[in-house]
């Protein structure tokens, strides 16, 4: 009994800071889109334009639920769910401090890039189930966009996995940190696992990783169809893409789950790569800056602060690239940065056996 209160009470949790998030970031979004383009954004409704989003969302879910005439109403219906849970059961995975997890999964990457892929599914559910050509286009386009970039972001992620043997996300995190279980020597006499901080970063216990978290987080923008890989919503050609026809509260989780994929993927990005919940703060001599920053609510304080900080340059690159043209989308992906992962995969095996 006590298991499923326990469960319940985290599947709350995760549903709140979600919708919280996207509240959040919508505002943040306009803030940084008028600050960046020199206009002045939400400023009316609340300080500083703060309840704008709140009353956005208020007048969202009071909007009408119109089913298209033509549409497959099952598929219509489910797509939205479908999106929203495949991104939304991503982070059970996650590590948010030292033995702060949901579910303390062995194989928790190997989960969370296989629940993502669901929302390929989804996607193509809302496409084709609205029986509109706008929706099945913007559908077609981010499935091959996301098919594509899963496998440059498949092989940067195996490029850490080779490094840190294991697929278990808290064991990642701990690694990275000053308590490390494994003592990573660069260049045979920098002991990381005593100075702490950044220092024990997988970017910097291994350099060529930094080559893969770029990959990475260029991979995740496409993946989270977000400027400058957002063809698939596309308003000059396709209006919104392949949620066009949705409304109400079926639009609320489409568009909660493409703000909750920007956190998620950034959050990926800081566990594998920037040193999850640890500090970036390193021992200096005999002022133990690592040590005095480190435990459960430290953990929080840091990993929220470097996924935003991701987050952020996610929407900084929105108002400051211009969108792709499909040929050039793929021909980044497949000529530019499949090869260069496949390469930092190499080099993480021939790191590892170095380090036998």
């Amino acid at each position: 009994m006590n298991f499923y209160i326990t469960f319940f009470g985290i599947g709350i949790g995760l549903f709140a800071f979600t919708a919280l998030f996207a509240l959040f970031a919508v505002y943040a979004e306009r803030k940084v889109s008028a600050f960046i383009q020199d206009r002045l954004g939400p400023m009316e409704t609340g300080k500083f334009g703060m309840l704008q989003t709140l009353a956005d969302g208020l007048k969202l879910i009071q909007k009408e639920l119109i089913i298209p005439a033509a549409a497959d109403k099952y598929l219509f219906m489910l797509a939205p769910a479908i999106i929203f849970l495949a991104v939304y059961m991503g982070f059970a995975a996650m590590p948010w401090a030292p033995g702060l997890e949901p579910t303390h999964m062995n194989l928790g990457l190997y989960y969370i890039f296989a629940i993502i892929a669901i929302e390929t599914l989804g996607i193509l559910m809302a496409g084709w189930g609205s029986n509109n050509k706008y929706s099945i286009l913007g559908a077609m386009r981010s499935v091959a966009q996301i098919i594509s970039y899963e496998i440059p972001a498949g092989f940067a992620l195996i490029s850490v996995v080779m490094i840190a043997q294991t697929l278990n996300m808290q064991d990642i995190a701990t690694q990275q940190g000053i308590l490390s279980t494994e003592s990573i020597k660069f260049l045979g006499f920098w002991d990381v696992s005593k100075i702490g901080g950044f220092f024990g970063w997988n970017i910097f216990r291994a350099p060529h990783l930094i080559i893969a978290f770029v990959i990475y987080f260029i991979a995740s923008l496409a993946e989270s169809n977000r400027a400058p890989f957002d063809i698939p919503e596309a308003e000059s050609e396709l209006v919104a893409g392949f949620h066009t026809e949705f409304t109400g509260w079926r639009f609320a989780f489409v568009f909660f789950s493409e703000y909750s994929m920007m956190f998620l993927v950034s959050m990926i990005s800081v566990i594998l790569f920037l040193g999850a919940w640890n500090t970036p703060l390193p021992n200096i001599g005999s002022v133990h800056l690592a040590t005095w920053t480190t435990g459960t609510a430290w953990g929080i304080i840091w990993i929220v602060i470097k996924t935003l900080s991701l987050v952020g340059i996610q929407m900084w690159i929105r108002w400051t690239l211009p969108r792709l043209r499909v040929d050039q989308l793929m021909n980044l992906c497949w000529k530019a940065l499949t090869p260069l992962a496949f390469i930092c995969m190499l080099i993480s095996g021939i790191w590892r056996l170095w380090l036998m």
